[in-house]
């Protein structure tokens, strides 16, 4: 791949595919472990490696990753690069065996914490790569051989059958791992697995590229998609990473536009609320009300990253993304991918209907989702060149249909502003205004009813996922015949005029935009975006980029501008705000028009 030059859908092949078969999946029983696994951040589905995936052209990206860090390497960031030798740490203690469980060991980590492993040789008679697995946030290290876990996560006895070493773990401050979560910070966290990876090195099961050095990759989607971007940015020893659902930035996924993401936060406190954590937060929990986080708190919550970390990363990554998810929305994935894409890393991006939310357009399967992740594994971490990873980019829409290119659109090149639009070219631009009374009623959600068929977070994400709201100022999209067969893709454009006014008070001033499928009726993508208003009774204006949408326009699209969600902390009511011009444009991939 070369890095410079322009990385836009119109110049490359594109296939339309269609989802494999559906699979049933059993429902959750029990709300208490609903809540659990809604951040163990994995993909919606009980995918095996046994379905049919769908069929990929041929591999267009470079089989080069440069691998240039060096020990004290210091990145973007300003954090110093813990180690990057072909070697072992030598920062672990004592190992210890657990008690009539064969699989568990305790590893004494740099600072003396307790990190709780669990040990999965694959049987066979060489040694063979060892995958890492970290689970989602406020869980412990999953153990169970049968199968895959919840929404399609690779299961362990799976792994071993495909001739991989697994090891799991309890993260610091959860399950029986001592400490206090941190949130992935590398310092802590990031160094733990360090320590754990000193072990592997020494087991007899394991293939070593150098003495101290594993063959070694990672998968796991939450809290166990952002510890690999962490890691793998600290210790050059990660050959390849598979994150799903993982963040770029704490700021941006939990405080977006300067917003508290309220259904969100106060949902990640209570899962967690028997484990040991971080001050920061808990303390941070408090801002739910008054929708105003700390300098302190928001300060700590951009240190965990992995922000600029991310571009010390050498290895070759696959992220895994929901076009549904409230908490982690595709943004996090295309900030993450547009910088190992734009240095040649072997990089690739999968969306599907599903995450931290609830697709509530059709019953999504991932079975591909699992195929294309062992083919990635397989051809970076056992460096099988024969093996297919498929198109750089493959994108679920609100069908079920799938949409596949060899490269995401660069911004730069489409001109776009650096915010994840695929191109200027839209839907259609639309131009309206109104009045939108500041009132708690009338907002975007809750969604109301049962929650989708075999959909085991349905019952915990309704209560926070926007709907279409009855006080809204509302601007219908134009569409026409031409919109048939064509993805939008990419973050829609709102500029506003306004003025108004509203009481004094602590809360920040916030109007709220979002897209309302007109066929059926929901939010496009679960997605409302924040919006920053001043009012002081004088006129302003401002342009915003929406969160990035995927769909496939049919029966129309209505924009509205509403007062009040249940996905963000309830701003400054009161008043009101009259929008005298109202602009958006929604961006389309042309490449993937008809023929």
């Amino acid at each position: 791949m070369d890095p410079s030059a322009p990385n836009v859908l119109p110049a490359h092949p594109v296939t339309r595919m269609t989802s494999p078969p559906r699979v049933h999946r059993t429902p959750l029983r029990r709300f208490a472990t609903a809540i659990a696994v809604a951040l163990v951040l994995v993909v919606s589905g009980c995918g095996s490696g046994d379905e049919a995936a769908a069929e990929r052209p041929t591999d267009t990206r470079s089989d080069t990753s440069a691998d240039t860090a060096t020990d004290g390497h210091t990145g973007s960031s300003g954090f110093e690069r813990l180690e990057c030798s072909q070697g072992a740490t030598g920062d672990g203690g004592e190992v210890t065996p657990v008690d009539d469980v064969a699989s568990d060991l305790t590893i004494e980590s740099f600072d003396g914490t307790e990190i709780r492993a669990h040990w999965f040789p694959a049987d066979t008679d060489d040694p063979a790569p060892t995958i890492l697995m970290g689970p989602g946030w406020s869980l412990g290290g999953d153990t169970s051989l049968d199968g895959g876990t919840l929404f399609g996560a690779l299961g362990i006895g799976d792994m071993n059958d495909a001739g991989y070493n697994v090891l799991t773990w309890d993260p610091r401050g959860f399950g029986a791992s001592t400490g206090a979560a941190t949130v992935n910070a590398p310092e802590t966290e990031g160094r733990d697995v360090q320590v754990l990876l000193d072990w592997v090195s020494e087991q007899p099961e394991a293939r070593l590229d150098d003495d101290g050095d594993p063959r070694v990759g990672m998968v796991g989607a939450s809290y166990g998609g952002g510890i690999q971007l962490t890691v793998a940015a600290i210790d050059c020893r990660v050959d390849a990473l598979v994150p799903s659902l993982a963040w770029h930035s704490l700021e941006t996924g939990l405080f977006r536009n300067e917003t508290v993401k309220a259904g969100w936060a106060s949902t990640l406190v209570d899962v967690a609320a028997a484990a040991e954590l971080d001050p920061h937060v808990t303390h941070a929990a408090d801002s739910i009300e008054s929708g105003v986080l700390s300098d302190d708190d928001l300060e700590w919550f951009r240190s965990r990253g992995p922000g600029d970390l991310v571009d010390d990363i050498t290895a070759p990554t696959l992220f895994v993304q929901g076009t549904v998810d409230t908490l982690f929305t595709v943004d996090e994935a295309i900030l993450n991918h547009r910088s190992l894409a734009a240095r040649g890393v072997p990089t690739g991006m999968l969306w599907f209907c599903g995450g931290h939310g609830t697709c509530l357009t059709h019953r999504p399967d991932t079975g591909w989702i699992t195929d294309a992740t062992f083919a990635w594994l397989d051809r970076w971490v056992k460096g099988d060149e024969s093996i297919d990873t498929g198109p750089a980019i493959v994108i679920e829409d609100q069908h079920g249909d799938l949409w596949s290119a060899d490269a995401f659109p660069d911004d730069e090149a489409s001109g776009g502003t650096g915010d994840g639009e695929a191109s200027d070219a839209g839907v259609g631009a639309a131009s309206g205004g109104g009045t939108l009374p500041l009132v708690a009623e009338g907002g975007a959600g809750p969604l109301t009813g049962p929650p989708p068929e075999g959909d085991p977070l349905g019952a915990l994400v309704l209560g926070i996922t926007p709907a279409r709201a009855t006080n809204a100022v509302e601007l219908p999209l134009p569409s026409s015949s031409d919109d048939a067969n064509r993805l939008l893709l990419g973050a829609p454009v709102l500029t506003i005029t306004y003025s108004g006014t509203v009481p004094d008070g602590p809360e920040p001033t916030r109007v709220f935009a979002q897209l309302v499928d007109e066929e059926t009726g929901t939010v496009v993508g679960n997605q409302i975006t924040p919006v920053p208003v001043v009012l002081d009774g004088a006129e302003h204006t401002t342009t915003i980029p929406l969160e990035t949408i995927a769909h496939e326009p049919g029966g129309g699209l209505t924009l509205q501008l509403v007062a009040t969600t249940v996905s963000f902390s309830v701003p400054r009511l009161g008043g009101e705000v009259t929008f005298s011009a109202i602009e958006l444009t929604v961006p389309v991939a042309t490449a993937l028009a008809p023929a």
